[in-house]
């Protein structure tokens, strides 16, 4: 049975936009963080954020955007802004762009004052900017910081300002905003579904699974890469979540039967957390040996809590003399073959399951980049060696990438995914 999307989310009614306010936000040294718990929380009632802004301290740049979100969407969330400085002009934006004058509330300006007194400092005159109050709006209360928030109720959008430090917005979105949210939004759902996929290109995955998602404009279908990571998001939005499972369950059996093996994770869990699962499953130990990542492999499989029952530790073998030293690769082998070579990973992978006792090794070796460095291997060239009960073996990629960081990424997801293969279901 087959689910027609809801009519009303058809249109803007059921749809939010956020918009983080703050200059620092447009610098590399800052990430708006609060725009994802607040999509989390309106997924949670079935209202789908639909675009997401970042603007700076700039009057006029802040109303126009207003005006478009506010027409676009039924709600708008905007954060930060709100503090006592001159560069703090949500208030100031948000009055303009709605052509309503700000009005004094003495109420709120002895409220910030009493929190003065209380850490026993005099209020700063400037801070009576944030009892500035849009005509009509109802005040948030802000019991960890000075700046009020502001829900405006209009006829096509509701508009809800809230403070930029975490801490504050949480409780005051959670407390003053969410009750009020749930009294206006009817009763929807949404829920996700997330495959991933490796042994294949992104334009293969969606040249395969296309024509089943293309039927369907709910669940929305979204194929995303990453790194050699492949990933097929599906989006259900109905009335309940029995409909948005059932949906979810039509289209994701069609894809799961179409990708078969070449999906490993059917609850979005990474490849770690796979591999984690089954060495547990049958009591097996890993190891690791790493020359080309620098202890990044390591890094992935450590990152899942308890990964100390079954992986025991790794060699961080950079160089030549490492390698023999650390896992005993002999130094015939690299003399004839070369560092970047099958043979060597392979010898790595034997010599770091023999030392350090375990059922598993993976290692890596490969030329990273940016440069060759008078090594023969060409940049973006890497060898995954894996050596277990009676196997020994190695994989070889050339990725054409200059890229370091990425070509190291690269490396590490195929090792993980390598590993995952071998060790089976």
């Amino acid at each position: 049975m087959r689910f027609k999307p809801v009519t009303s989310i058809q249109s803007k009614d059921m749809n939010a936009e956020i918009l983080a306010v703050g200059s620092e936000m447009l610098t590399p040294d800052r990430v708006d963080t609060n725009s994802l718990f607040l999509t989390d929380q309106l997924n949670q009632i079935g209202v789908e954020v639909v675009a997401k802004h970042v603007v700076g301290d700039d009057r006029d740049r802040l109303a126009t955007a207003m005006r478009l979100a506010m027409g676009a969407s039924q709600f708008l969330l905007i954060s930060g802004g709100l503090g006592p400085t001159e560069d703090d002009l949500t208030r100031d934006a948000l009055a303009a762009a709605l052509g309503r004058p700000l009005i004094f509330n003495a109420e709120i300006s002895e409220g910030i004052e009493e929190r003065f007194r209380r850490m026993k400092r005099v209020m700063p005159e400037i801070n009576k900017r944030q009892a500035m109050v849009i005509e009509g709006a109802e005040i948030l209360s802000n019991d960890r910081g000075t700046a009020p928030g502001q829900w405006i109720a209009g006829e096509d959008c509701t508009v809800m300002m809230l403070p930029g430090p975490p801490h504050e917005l949480k409780l005051m979105f959670t407390r003053e905003c969410m009750p009020r949210l749930r009294a206006m939004v009817p009763p929807l759902a949404i829920r996700t579904k997330v495959f991933r996929i490796s042994g294949m290109s992104e334009s293969d995955l969606d040249q395969t699974i296309a024509p089943i998602y293309k039927k369907y404009e709910n669940p929305a279908t979204t194929v995303l890469a990453h790194n050699g990571d492949l990933q097929v998001h599906l989006r259900a939005r109905c009335t309940s979540e029995s409909e948005a499972e059932a949906l979810l369950a039509e289209v994701g059996d069609q894809i799961d039967a179409a990708l078969g093996e070449r999906i490993y994770s059917r609850n979005s869990d990474p490849l770690e957390v796979i591999i984690g699962r089954k060495l547990k499953a049958t009591g097996a130990t890993l190891a690791v040996a790493e020359s080309a990542t620098g202890g990044g492999l390591a890094e992935r499989i450590t990152s899942v809590p308890g990964s100390s029952e079954y992986f025991v530790g790794g060699f961080i073998t950079y160089t030549r003399r490492m390698k023999t030293e650390c896992v005993g690769v002999p130094e015939a082998l690299l003399a004839a073959h070369g560092a970047v070579s099958k043979e060597v990973a392979e010898a790595m992978a034997a010599g770091a399951r023999e030392r350090a006792g375990v059922t598993w090794a993976v290692s890596i070796t490969g030329n990273a980049g940016p440069t060759a460095d008078g090594d023969e291997a060409p940049v973006g060239s890497v060898f995954i060696g894996i050596a277990g009960p009676e196997f020994l073996g190695s994989y070889h990629r050339i990725w054409p990438s200059s890229d370091r960081p990425r070509v190291r990424a690269f490396a590490a997801q195929m090792a993980l995914d390598m590993l995952n293969r071998e060790l089976g279901n």
